[in-house]
């Protein structure tokens, strides 16, 4: 740890949605251990959504689609700027072509064995190698190495009131409804709709709890609940593509407990101290699982490497995905039904 308290800090991570809900803590780390010190996120435009109330925080909002012309008006922006510490949380090619516009002494990366895409060309300095460590925990890495304080953090993501009233609009009884957020973005981490069907009537049925399914906009998440309702014997409402990401925070917030394979939402809802039932086969719990809510989660990929790669997880590369097809087909609605049991106290 330098004995000198920074005075100016930029933070480096775009995305995703899930990894930026897992890079708050950085930032309360920081701010609690330098309260004076100016603080910078470069962040992609829908993740900013997720964040923007956070506070004490300046936030350099770039759009993905901008292409050369966005870091054209980034290396603007930040012309004459210089910062003490630049964290390059991030290790995609566009978020180290990013780097190249940050004027800072001091420029932390990750590990060697966890770079890619020219990150050691974009720092000077790494925060320690770990094996097989979670993400969220390599992410708060970055203030540890710093010498931040990063005990007991706040990991709760920012709500603005208004987007409560319709967490209550839909959920009147706090912490009765189970909620199921069940599409990724990456198609391959999805379970079927016959699956989430036998769960939901289940909850229905023999918790005697309403279900809700939410969801973004897009035309696979809205597919994908008009199939679980159209294979349901009972009722679930429908809310996918109906809320704000602040609404769905609130909504998460407010539920007994939450469905979804590896996503945004199984962080989101983990932060917020909503457990979670993560449907986890073609990646592993253990690297990308919602934190704090890892017991609760259905766990195949064991199962998943050995099928589909002849090996253990142990043999594969640390954060190896397994995305093929039949992979989510492991995980059997009696898994998922004996978690809730232990969560609905049944």
């Amino acid at each position: 740890m330098n004995s000198v308290a920074p005075s100016k800090i930029c933070l480096l991570r775009l995305s995703a949605l899930g990894d930026v809900c897992n890079t708050v803590p950085v930032v309360r780390a920081l701010q609690r251990t330098w309260p004076k010190a100016e603080i910078s996120w470069i962040i992609g435009q829908p993740e900013y959504q997720l964040v923007s109330q956070l506070p004490g925080v300046e936030f350099i909002v770039f759009d993905k689609r901008s292409g050369w012309s966005g870091w054209r008006a980034l290396r603007r922006r930040l012309a004459g700027r210089r910062f003490d510490i630049l964290l390059q949380a991030q290790v995609s090619a566009r978020a180290n072509l990013l780097a190249l516009a940050v004027r800072a002494r001091r420029r932390i990366g990750f590990d060697r064995a966890r770079s890619r895409d020219g990150h050691g060309l974009v720092i000077n300095e790494r925060i320690p190698a770990a094996q097989q460590q979670h993400q969220a925990l390599a992410l708060l890495s970055f203030a540890d190495h710093l010498g931040a304080d990063c005990r007991n953090i706040d990991r709760t993501l920012p709500i603005p009131a208004s987007a409560r009233n319709f967490a209550i609009l839909h959920q009147p009884v706090a912490k009765h409804a189970v909620l199921i957020s069940p599409a990724s973005s990456h198609a391959g981490r999805n379970w079927h709709a016959q699956g989430y069907a036998e769960v939901a009537d289940w909850v229905i049925a023999e918790a005697r709890r309403p279900v809700l399914l939410i969801g973004g906009p897009g035309q696979t998440e809205l597919a994908l609940g008009r199939e679980i309702q159209g294979r349901m014997r009972l009722r679930a409402l429908n809310l996918i593509g109906q809320d704000t990401l602040p609404q769905a925070l609130a909504m998460l917030q407010r539920a007994a407990c939450v469905i979804t394979p590896d996503s945004g939402p199984a962080h989101f809802a983990a932060a917020l101290g909503t457990p979670v039932v993560g449907l986890y086969a073609a990646t592993w719990s253990r690297r990308s699982g919602p934190l704090g809510s890892l017991e609760h989660c259905v766990d195949c990929f064991e199962q998943a490497a050995l099928r589909f790669t002849g090996k253990t997880p142990d043999q594969l590369r640390w954060g190896q995905r397994l995305e093929r097809p039949g992979v989510m087909d492991l995980i059997q609605p009696s898994q998922v039904i004996a978690r809730l049991e232990g969560l609905l106290e049944m």
